[in-house]
């Protein structure tokens, strides 16, 4: 058996620009973290060959993998024509929340089955494949940081350029600033799940609209202003910096917010949060607020919400188990 772990991601600024309806007219740029919640994927074979047997939130046993219902399994498994195998799928945290599942999913997917057939691939390499499986391939309206995120783990700024290419680079901070930052940022979970792909078309679409374009051009500069801020180890304007980013985005659509979710922000922010946004594509998920750590509690008791409690991770895409060598 072989078993890897993928991280979620939380992005902080600059969500939006990572699509290629943006970047490859103005090149985008985000700034998000991974956190220590896990897609975990197991891989051994299974005992009767002629079948694949996959496991998630439903069971599929097919003899041919062309007749997969999910669509990533399905279109993974295909370009690798790999069967006879079980794979078993678990997740800290269930999708449509925001967090990046169906990304991490995937490069959770491709690092599996490559490490399965005995093959090293670079983390540079797992998000390029998981953005042409999910966007070329399978033509989700998607953006590409979710994957490179998954793929690389840390505190990144992620640049998309113009040529299609992505850059991945560590914000490099003092550890003292590191673990404030990360003590500061409180989660809640809203109970609204959300449809990511709805909500991302329709955010496409928008994009011949000056001033939705010129919303997200603000928005990747406050990503340029919170890298700066964070590599001078200033967090004094984090939570500002996240308020205006949110201002923003919500009004790149329609569906990215609702009354329930502003009425829930505006309580946060007059009980202890300088700052914060909804998670993801917008429209249910997860709440995240940047609150000085002697805050929180009056922020908890405010708002009442199940408390997503998290710490950053540095990892990555990763293996965490190899028994018996069933490699092909």
């Amino acid at each position: 058996m072989l078993i890897t772990k993928t991280p979620f991601r939380v992005s902080f600024c600059g969500g939006g620009s990572d699509l290629a309806a943006y970047y490859r007219q103005y090149g985008g740029c985000v700034l998000s973290t991974t956190i220590n919640k896990y897609v975990y994927l197991s891989i051994h074979p299974y005992f009767d060959p002629e079948f694949t047997l996959l496991k998630y939130s439903k069971n599929e046993l097919v003899s041919d993998i062309k007749n997969i219902e999910h669509s990533i399994f399905r279109c993974v498994l295909n370009t690798y024509n790999v069967n006879g195998i079980e794979i078993v799928s678990t997740a800290d945290v269930p999708a449509g929340t925001g967090l990046g599942s169906s990304s991490t999913f995937t490069v959770g997917l491709l690092n599996t089955l490559n490490c399965y057939k005995g093959k090293f691939v670079s983390k540079a390499w797992l998000g390029a494949a998981a953005c042409d499986v999910e966007i070329e391939k399978l033509g989700a309206p998607i953006g590409k940081q979710d994957q490179y995120a998954a793929a690389f783990g840390g505190l990144n700024f992620i640049t998309f350029h113009r040529d299609d290419t992505v850059s991945v680079d560590p914000i490099i901070m003092k550890a003292e600033t590191y673990r404030k930052l990360e003590r500061n940022l409180i989660m809640f979970y809203t109970g609204i799940k959300h449809d990511a792909n709805k909500i991302l078309s329709k955010q496409k679409q928008n994009m011949d609209q000056k001033d939705k374009v010129n919303n997200i051009k603000k928005m990747t500069n406050l990503a340029y202003k919170m890298k700066a801020a964070l590599e001078a180890n200033d967090l004094s304007s984090f939570g500002s910096i996240l308020d205006e980013g949110w201002q923003l985005k919500r009004t790149l659509t329609s569906d990215i917010t609702n009354p329930i979710i502003d009425e829930l922000y505006e309580r946060a922010i007059t009980n202890g949060a300088t700052g914060g946004k909804l998670l993801g594509a917008g429209g249910g998920g997860f709440l995240l607020f940047y609150c000085d750590e002697t805050k929180q509690p009056m922020l908890k008791k405010a708002l009442g919400l199940q408390v997503f409690d998290f710490d950053f991770e540095r990892d990555g895409a990763s293996v965490v188990y190899i028994g018996d060598k069933y490699w092909k």
